[in-house]
């Protein structure tokens, strides 16, 4: 069993070197591949022309669908666990990826080379402090062309206030049994989501925490990027944005 994560996510998020093998399967909500990758085919056609760089490109879930659309994808991501998973599919040598912390500073050939900077399925969050989102906010922006787009998924605060307590099943994408208990802590702007998952007959235990922010931080702290909110939807599947949404996906442009 992995052991609880810390209240800082280290660099290389400890259950990665764990269930990297299964890791997509548990935690990609069924039906959510295709359209996060059918949100981010629209944006590219309306972005400058340019790669696409995902921020915890993970096994590629994301990324290697929008290979096969054509478009120019790179990568950044932590775990060489995870990376590894990525290399072994097909087409997945071809997608060029950085192992480190997605927050960090582009390194000279990255800055101002990105059409599209995006980060999904909740991946942000994992970034537990302030500063931590707020560094990754400036150094996405120091990444993109003039016109480039940063998008990013995060939970609704106060969807995330009315989850009832306990222990409930989760839609995944592959035929594992999983169970997830989410526990708020509003003092510390956190939640921690524990999953168990039933696997070939065995349990096994996840422990990931997660930042939450409001929208209007997420704008506060786009706009000390030097960002600006372009359109914020109710899910990757580019529905209306509703008091009834539990999640939403930011759209910020870096202005020409």
């Amino acid at each position: 069993m992995p052991p609880a994560l810390p209240q800082d996510v280290p660099p290389e998020a400890a259950y990665a070197r764990h269930i990297a093998d299964r890791y997509d399967d548990w935690f990609a909500a069924a039906g959510a591949t295709d359209a996060t990758v059918g949100f981010l085919v629209s944006l590219a056609a309306e972005a400058p022309p340019g790669p696409l760089l995902e921020l915890g490109i993970g096994a590629g879930r994301v990324a290697l669908p929008l290979a096969r659309h054509g478009l120019a994808v790179h990568g950044v991501d932590s775990s060489p666990q995870l990376v590894a998973q990525l290399r072994a599919e097909p087409g997945g040598r071809d997608i060029p990826v950085t192992i480190g912390d997605f927050a960090a500073p582009p390194t000279a050939d990255e800055s101002g080379g990105y059409a599209i900077v995006y980060v999904a399925n909740g991946t942000f969050g994992e970034l537990t402090t302030q500063a931590g989102q707020l560094a990754c906010f400036a150094n996405a922006a120091r990444r993109l062309r003039p016109g480039g787009l940063f998008v990013l998924d995060a939970h609704l605060p106060e969807a995330l206030a009315t989850v009832p307590s306990g222990t409930r099943p989760v839609d995944t994408s592959g035929l594992d049994f999983v169970l997830r208990t989410r526990t708020v802590h509003p003092a510390q702007q956190r939640y921690v989501s524990d999953y168990v998952v039933l696997d070939d007959d065995r349990l096994r235990h996840v422990r990931i925490t997660f930042r939450y922010a409001s929208p209007g931080e997420l704008d506060l702290m786009a706009a000390a990027a030097g960002l600006r909110l372009r359109h914020r939807a109710g899910g990757w599947s580019g529905a209306r944005l509703k008091d009834t949404s539990s999640y939403h996906v930011s759209v910020y442009e870096r202005p020409v």
